[in-house]
């Protein structure tokens, strides 16, 4: 019973979209240059350190950073899905609010128009140090917490699919998804350190895409929500799967 409430196939399309949502975030023009630097102030090392393989800690760092920005997400998403119980009676409302708002968000990164205020960051100030692995996991938290114009948008999307959903475990399993998309990806440049940076480097050439690609998605997303779209693909999916409901 438990399970079947945690998932189920209506669910999909939504965490579909937070994982891709988390990936775009990862690829975002705020995000991916900073990423071997974070990982080399986490580890307490030097880039050359890392790249020659001397540094062992960056892997282990890098999973506590994602531990870290993993606990932010996962509780905004049990505000979210609170909030969404007590407005479930209007639902209705919140669908189209919440659409509106996200093609606002996906025509500010086509470049339509421009939100000023998305440009400023709320950033937790921390003085843990890099090399220690609580650091890193405060690091994570502060970088959650860092509602940057690239993040701040996507993760809002994902948000209010969650108060949508109006369920605390499905928001936190969303939640967790998106973290998911976001994490992995840090984790798997760790590991693959020198190979990432060639692959970073290439991807920066096409930010300016992927932003686009960002406000693509967003639109589209806002435009089902509206239409009822979103809604009658999770119904589709549930209806045509039916077994995906026993899982969890």
């Amino acid at each position: 019973m438990f399970g079947i409430d945690v998932f189920d196939a209506s669910l999909l399309p939504s965490l579909f979209v937070a994982l891709t949502a988390g990936i775009i975030s990862f690829l975002s023009p705020c995000v991916l240059p900073i990423v071997p630097p974070y990982l080399a102030f986490m580890a307490g090392s030097s880039m050359e350190e890392i790249k020659a393989g001397k540094s062992k800690r960056v892997i282990v760092t890098a999973l506590y950073f994602v531990l870290g920005l993993s606990t932010v997400f996962v509780l905004l998403g049990f505000a979210a899905s609170a909030i969404g119980r007590m407005l479930l009676q209007y639902q209705g409302e919140m669908t189209i609010i919440g659409g509106v708002i996200i093609m606002i968000f996906g025509q500010h990164f086509l470049g339509i128009f421009r939100i000023p205020f998305l440009y400023r960051a709320a950033q937790m100030e921390t003085s843990a140090r890099g090399g220690s692995f609580f650091g890193a996991f405060v690091l994570g938290l502060a970088f959650a917490f860092g509602w940057t114009p690239c993040i701040g948008p996507i993760l809002g999307t994902i948000l209010i699919l969650v108060a949508e959903e109006g369920s605390i475990a499905k928001g936190a399993l969303m939640m967790g998804v998106y973290a998911l998309g976001l994490g992995l990806p840090f984790v798997l440049a760790a590991v693959f350190i020198n190979r990432a940076i060639g692959v970073m480097d290439r991807f920066k050439k096409h930010l300016d895409k992927i932003e686009r690609l960002s406000g693509l998605l967003l639109w589209t997303i806002g435009l089902m929500m509206i239409s009822g779209t979103f809604t009658t693909l999770a119904f589709w999916l549930a209806e045509k799967f039916p077994v995906l409901g026993a899982i969890g």
